[in-house]
């Protein structure tokens, strides 16, 4: 997935984490200080206010164990609506226990509150006149339980407050892509993208749907390995189990036109379709992250050449007023980084995202080599819908409010320790990536990442 280090030196202190979805609890953050809590509170409501003035209603979604695209799919399924009809303003961990703010048109607070689907709750809290978006999210609050330790709590807490020490130093967390931005038990998102973004929509449609993995369901890998083997569209969609929706929707097309595969790409929702692309840029930023972490350089200041982007009042980075370091303007802009009005950027590679230039800038443009890619690749010509643009992304990100909970012995895992820790991260920053750095697990994913 690109992560190639680790930026901090402390021992890591081992365990698991989501050994139940209740171990992972993520409660969304709006701008606006609103907070999509996992127990009904005193949320404001405004049910009163007319539907037809205020076309959006505003709800917290609380789902356990689901996937987001799925469960806005069920809940769209028992409205008898578009997915087109529900907004959010992220996407949400599926193993796990998460809130957040929805948006539904053209619905009514009684209508919604009819909607009964296992493990998924929908309290709407009042209208508005315009839908939900990604401009609206501030970041979100995350409550772990860590569980499995083998080390005495003294250690635990000593280990932890190490790991915290270097990131207090740096100003916060390296800004890797978590592993869930390619993928959970089959990783193959960014392979797909790059796929995409190469012209070879035969590769990337295999990709996706013949590539097994050791950790899905056994039923699951046999139908994969099957397709892989028999390259049989038709016997493949009898055998790939109902739950595998997404690779059913692209198998029906295809057993139809078995070289249509563009056509069988937009089989797929619109929001998954971009993901392919865009988790490829991801995967090469973290490569980018990992060289400079490597090469020595600093994430808490720059370098000649580098991108640099500013910071608002909310602590939200502005990726768009951004420049990039000259000699004469080294001292000011690492000032203004020291004051945290600034942060060092690296780039997500796009047709209007070009690499950084000097030290930094080798050593992409090395990357982008060993890849064989370069930022005209990201105009997708068989399916313009998912030409990917590019932009900027921070190097660090700031870790918020954290805190230690007490040390317990874990019940679930006998003669063992467990640990809750609390933070709050940034929009676009994943939780994962600061565990990594706590936890330094030797197999991420028999340690639940």
């Amino acid at each position: 997935m690109g992560i190639e280090v680790y930026a901090t030196s402390s021992s890591g202190i081992g365990g698991i984490i989501r050994q139940t979805p209740e171990d992972f609890v993520v409660e969304e953050m709006l701008v606006d200080g609103s907070k999509a809590e996992m127990v009904k509170s005193a949320e404001r409501q405004v049910l009163s206010s007319s539907l037809a003035r205020n076309n959006y209603l505003l709800c917290v979604l609380v789902k356990r164990n689901w996937d987001t695209f799925q469960a806005l799919r069920a809940i769209g399924s028992e409205l008898n609506i578009s997915l087109r009809q529900i907004q959010i303003a992220g996407i949400k961990d599926a193993k796990a226990v998460t809130a957040q703010y929805i948006t539904v048109e053209g619905i009514s607070a009684d209508k919604i509150q009819k909607v009964k689907v296992k493990d998924i709750e929908i309290r709407p809290i009042g209208y508005l006149r315009s839908k939900l978006s990604p401009y609206y999210l501030l970041g979100n609050s995350f409550t772990i339980t860590v569980r499995a330790i083998c080390n005495s709590k003294s250690s635990i807490k000593k280990q932890i407050a190490r790991t915290n020490e270097e990131f207090e130093a740096v100003g916060g967390i390296p800004n890797f892509f978590g592993h869930q931005r390619f993928g959970t038990t089959r990783a193959i998102t960014h392979l797909v993208g790059k796929a995409i973004v190469k012209g070879n929509l035969r590769k990337a449609a295999m990709l996706f749907l013949a590539k097994p993995s050791r950790h899905e369901h056994p039923e699951s890998r046999h139908a994969r390995e099957q397709l892989q083997a028999t390259q049989d569209f038709r016997q493949a969609l009898k055998e790939f189990p109902k739950q595998l929706r997404y690779e059913r929707l692209m198998l029906k097309h295809l057993t139809v036109r078995s070289k249509d595969f563009v056509g069988a790409f937009r089989r797929l929702p619109i929001k998954l379709r971009e993901l392919f692309p865009q988790a490829y840029q991801s995967y090469l930023f973290n490569k980018f992250l990992s060289r400079r972490i490597k090469s020595g350089l600093r994430l808490d200041s720059a370098e000649v050449g580098d991108y640099v982007v500013g910071v608002e009042r909310s602590g939200l980075p502005m990726p768009r007023m951004h420049k990039v370091v000259g000699a004469e303007t080294l001292t000011e802009v690492n000032r203004a980084i020291e004051r945290g009005r600034m942060r060092l950027a690296l780039p997500l590679i796009g047709i209007r995202q070009r690499p950084s230039t000097s030290v930094q800038g080798n050593i992409e443009k090395q990357i982008l080599e060993e890849e064989g890619i370069s930022p005209e690749d990201f105009k997708t010509e068989s399916m313009p819908e998912i030409t990917a643009r590019g932009e900027l992304r921070t190097a660090i990100t700031s870790l918020n409010n954290f805190s230690l909970d007490e040390i317990l012995f874990d019940s679930a895992n006998p003669s063992r320790s467990e640990v809750q820790v609390r933070f709050m991260l940034y929009r676009g920053s994943y939780a994962t990536i600061l565990l990594r750095e706590i936890m330094k697990p030797r197999n991420p994913i028999k340690a639940g990442f």
